[in-house]
C-alpha cells in the first residue's frame, strides 16, 4: 500500500454562479491523497507495470477541470474524487479543492471530500 500526494495542482476553470464567474475562468488549487495497492512484483522489479499511474490520473483531472463548467465547488470536488476512485488499484482518496479569493478578506475557500472502497 502506498499513499500518493499530489500538491497544489493549479488549474483554471469556470467555477461559480455569479454572472462574472459564468464568463471568466478562475484558478482552483487541488490537493489529493490517494492510497493504492502496489503489487510486490513491481517493488521487486522496479518496473511500472500494474502500479497506480499518478501521471495519467493527473492528466485526466486537468482535462476534466479545464474543460468543465461548475457552479458549485462541492460538485467539482466530488467529480475529481469520482475520477480517482474509478481506478481499481485505489483503495482510498481524499481531495481538497481551494477557490482562492472566493470570500472577501479570506485567502480561499475549500471543500474536502474523501471516499474508500
Amino acid at each position: 500500500m502506498a499513499k500518493i500526494k499530489i500538491k497544489d495542482l493549479l488549474i483554471r476553470t469556470y467555477i461559480g454562479f455569479n454572472p462574472e464567474e459564468l464568463v471568466n475562468k478562475q484558478d482552483v488549487i487541488i490537493n489529493m491523497e490517494i492510497e493504492a495497492n502496489i503489487p510486490e512484483d513491481a517493488l521487486k522489479k522496479d518496473e511500472p507495470e500494474d502500479i497506480f499511474d499518478y501521471k495519467t490520473i493527473t492528466k485526466k483531472i486537468i482535462t476534466h477541470v479545464q474543460e468543465g463548467r461548475f457552479k458549485l465547488l462541492e460538485v467539482l470536488t466530488q467529480s475529481i474524487l469520482d475520477l480517482i476512485m474509478e481506478d481499481e488499484k485505489v483503495t482510498w482518496a481524499r481531495v481538497e479543492v481551494d477557490k482562492p479569493h472566493a470570500l472577501r478578506f479570506a485567502q480561499s475557500v475549500s471543500i474536502e471530500m474523501e471516499a474508500k472502497k
